[in-house]
């Protein structure tokens, strides 16, 4: 069976269609409106989407363009009142799976829903994935996604460049690309690129030879040498100072590392794989990062995605953190109490996966019982808030130009609730520099939500 979501303003359609599918063994998720279903997209699983066609606000044709760009091989079924031969033609045009007509047999639908699920299953088994790999804890969407990449990248000598907010897991994927690699037997070296001082650091990766310098009393290889074969993990790139970002694109580039002091370099086979919690095209616009090292770097770019964007993962976490801590404590807690489970499923999770942890061991160590009661979870309550939009003299809302309570109704809460988010957007990306990323983790919207918005009003 599937995860199906219904998109369709006529609630109406939308019970109906969710009870006939629940009954045949479905998952069902439903939205009145596009922009709705857009955010299902991009924070659960769904294996095909069932939409009308004629809806307010985005319409079902916008809507299906917008999947198809993301999810180019989610099927996405199309329903209508109107049996108008335009609107298939336009439907299979834009890639819809199929077309049918308000009313509809219920059989048909059955058949239709029955050959989409059935084609999605055959090409999408998260379990085999995921079976791959077992230090990753994950069956979201974007978590196949990343388990895909893995997969591609990990044969090919190519360098990755993993980027991510910090406790997202960006070194376990480096790992499982290490192991799944033909570098598997060989070294894999993290370097924490933060925790190394900037005057020790040219040495830490290069090495250097016996009195290259005050303390130098015998030769080291450094951490590229101890790489050789392997794989070196480049974490925290973006803290590299510009001049160690000129010799690490030397070494790149030829191929060989020259230690402090030395006048010989040494030909060495490494492959990096570098993570980063920064904004690398941001650094290089502001002259931080050089652009020809990031290129070289980012021959393979992987974006994890933060937890808030993977929340239908919070509960295999939790399992496995529950098992982990329960051995290590030395207690029997073999669960978390549903009301509690539904705390962390709200929770914004700042810190990721890695405060999540830190929630369930803490949880784990104050539990009375074999169950984690709500009153056992602690959050660190630094929770990012969208910033209060600052509108300019010249862009007065809606609500503040209305001249009477009278005119005020007469727009009608739709018109003032978008014009505020525009300009909440707009003010956000002005913030952030005009970076998507960023204002959308700071207005807590998914990227693919923040960027239909933008494109809707007209801000890009």
């Amino acid at each position: 069976m599937a995860s199906v979501l219904v998109v369709d303003d006529e609630r109406s359609m939308r019970d109906f269609l969710k009870i006939l599918l629940e009954k045949e063994g479905h998952k069902v998720a439903t939205a009145d409106n596009g922009e709705k279903a857009l955010e299902i997209l991009g924070s659960q699983a769904v294996e095909v989407v069932i939409s009308d066609i004629r809806m307010p606000g985005i319409t079902g044709i916008e809507l299906l363009e917008s999947i198809k760009e993301d999810f180019p091989d989610l099927p996405v079924i199309m329903i209508t009142a109107f049996a108008s031969p335009d609107d298939a033609v336009l439907a299979m045009k834009n890639g819809a799976f199929d077309y049918i007509s308000k009313p509809f047999n219920v059989d048909e639908i059955k058949s239709v829903i029955e050959s989409a699920t059935s084609k999605i299953l055959q090409t999408n088994k998260p379990q085999d994935l995921s079976a791959s790999f077992p230090e990753i804890i994950g069956q979201s969407r974007e978590m196949l996604k990343i388990f895909d990449m893995i997969q591609r990248v990990a044969p090919t000598p190519a360098n990755v460049l993993i980027f991510g907010e910090s406790g997202t897991g960006k070194e376990l994927v480096a790992q499982a690309i290490h192991s799944h690699s033909k570098f598997a037997s060989q070294n894999f070296v993290p370097i924490t690129c933060s925790a190394i001082p900037e005057d020790l650091m040219e040495s830490e990766l290069f090495g250097h030879v016996k009195g290259s310098f005050t303390g130098a009393i015998c030769d080291k290889p450094g951490l590229f040498n101890e790489a050789d074969g392997g794989t070196a993990f480049l974490d925290e790139i973006g803290e590299l100072t510009p001049i160690i970002q000129t010799k690490l694109l030397r070494v790149l580039q030829e191929r060989e590392v020259k230690p402090v002091g030395g006048t010989r370099a040494k030909r060495i086979n490494v492959r990096i794989i570098a993570a980063t919690n920064k904004v690398l095209e941001e650094e290089i616009r502001e002259g931080r990062f050089r652009e020809d090292l990031f290129y070289r770097l980012a021959v393979v770019p992987m974006r994890i995605p933060p937890l808030r964007e993977r929340k239908e993962d919070v509960p295999l976490l939790v399992d496995h953190f529950l098992k982990k801590y329960s051995r290590r404590l030395g207690k029997e807690v073999q669960e978390i109490s549903s009301y509690g489970l539904q705390v962390l499923m709200n929770y914004h999770f700042p810190g990721n996966i890695r405060e999540l942890e830190n929630i369930i061991e803490r949880g784990v160590a104050l539990a009375n019982s074999n169950i984690i009661l709500p009153e056992s979870l602690t959050f660190s309550g630094k929770v990012k808030q969208p910033p209060a939009a600052v509108p300019s003299e010249e862009h007065n809302s809606l609500f503040q130009a209305a001249a009477s309570e009278e005119e005020l109704y007469d727009l009608g809460i739709e018109r003032i609730v978008a014009d505020l988010e525009k300009r909440l957007i707009l003010h956000t990306l002005q913030k952030t520099n005009n970076s998507k990323m960023k204002a959308a983790e700071l207005l807590q919207l998914s990227f693919r939500s923040l960027r239909y918005k933008v494109k809707k009003y007209g801000l890009s």
